[in-house]
Order: C-alpha cells, then sequence, then structure tokens
C-alpha cells in the first residue's frame, strides 16, 4: 500500500518541511518535497500566510535522488551559499530523472544571466554523476537542478516572446533573430512554433553566440 504524502503548514517553508519529516519518520533525501506556498509575512501581522509543502515518501529512483542532492549539497557547502536543497520529484517521467530544487534567499545567486550559472550547475553535477556512475546512478539517468521553479518560469517566457514575435514575422514577412540561447532555451523557442504554419525556425551562429531566428514560412516573401 502507498504512503499517503503528508501536508503541513508552519511560519516558514522549512518549520513547515521538519514537521512533515517527523511525522513521515524520514530523512529529507527519503522524500519528495513540494512547496504549495512560501507563506507571507504580513504587515504587523495583517494578510499573513502560514508557508505550506505536500511531502511524500519516494517510492522509485530514490537512490539516485538521494546521490543527485548530497552532490549539489557537496558543492554548494563550498561555496558558502545559504540554500536549502529538496528532491521536487526522484523520478520525472520528462526529465528522465531526479529534480533537485534548490530554495531560500540566496537561491537566486544560482540563477546567473539567462540561467547560465544554474546550467552550469547542473552540467557539473551530471559530469559527476556519470563519473561516479555505479549501481546508484543508473547509466543515462539525467539530474535536472532548479531554483524555485525557476525553469518552468523562463520557459513559460520564452514561450510568450517567440509566439510575440512569431506574429510580429508573419505581420511583416521579415525575418527576426533572437538573442544568444543555451541549446534548452532554442529547443523551447523551437517546439512552441513548430506547428505554427507561418513562420519556421532555425539556430544559427556558433558556441555562445548560437541564436535562433525566426522566418516566413516558405512561400512568404520577404522584402
Amino acid at each position: 500500500m502507498t504512503e499517503e504524502p503528508v501536508i503541513r503548514t508552519a511560519r516558514t517553508v522549512e518549520e513547515a518541511e521538519e514537521l512533515a519529516l517527523k511525522e513521515l519518520g524520514a530523512d529529507r533525501n527519503e522524500v519528495e518535497v513540494e512547496i504549495l506556498s512560501r507563506g507571507k509575512a504580513g504587515f504587523l501581522g495583517i494578510g499573513a500566510e502560514l508557508a505550506r509543502v505536500r511531502v511524500r515518501r519516494i517510492t522509485e529512483g530514490g537512490d539516485t535522488a538521494s546521490f543527485a542532492m548530497n552532490t549539489v549539497k557537496e558543492i554548494l557547502d563550498l561555496s558558502g551559499i545559504n540554500v536549502g536543497i529538496n528532491i521536487r520529484s526522484a523520478h520525472d517521467q520528462d526529465v528522465g530523472g531526479p529534480i533537485i530544487d534548490i530554495t531560500g534567499e540566496d537561491a537566486g545567486l544560482l540563477i546567473g544571466r539567462r540561467g547560465q550559472t544554474l546550467q552550469a550547475l547542473q552540467f557539473m553535477v551530471n559530469m559527476i554523476a556519470r563519473n561516479r556512475h555505479d549501481d546508484s546512478t543508473p547509466d543515462g539517468a539525467r539530474i535536472m537542478v532548479d531554483v524555485e521553479r525557476y525553469r518552468q518560469r523562463r520557459e513559460g517566457s520564452l514561450k510568450d516572446m517567440a509566439i510575440r514575435v512569431a506574429s510580429r514575422v508573419a505581420q511583416t514577412g521579415r525575418t527576426i533573430v533572437l538573442e544568444p540561447m543555451s541549446a534548452a532555451d532554442r529547443r523551447v523557442i523551437h517546439m512552441s512554433l513548430a506547428d505554427n504554419a507561418s513562420v519556421s525556425t532555425e539556430s544559427v551562429g556558433y558556441g555562445d553566440d548560437r541564436k535562433v531566428q525566426i522566418m516566413p514560412a516558405a512561400g512568404s516573401s520577404e522584402d
């Protein structure tokens, strides 16, 4: 029988997590943590809201997720940045492995310009996992590292931009070249416009200067 998740509230996310862990009788690397609300202090106590989390015991992919979380912790301990580290998902089907979530006041420092610092951290964690490959880190498992769902917000922003630019390209008949992006960001643009019959997309450039250009679909004339 699958153990039901525990939902707890407290003044802070950390306190709510501790309450849930105590009830489950589990360590942090044995559970998935979903932050439902970070809460807010309010003004003079008015409008204050408690933090709320959902915590469930890991039933699949626990060894890989635990390894990933400990690896992220080891790296960030050396940096001196004060953050919390949780397993958001032990095995996400889309990712093909665990998602490690970093939270806290200093967490934003780990994002960097256009997410470059976060990408570098994720690359490092995956390299360590591959180099230490054993029974607890299955070959082919991919580890995603995120900062308070930054990737989700970034993806939404990129999709909105892609739709706006595609509309402009369709109206003017002129190609528009976007700013340089990571491979992950370029993929979001391509996928967002894959079914748009008015435009086509192509990656151009090399290295850090690689970017996406959005062009009128074949058959449209460009001035």
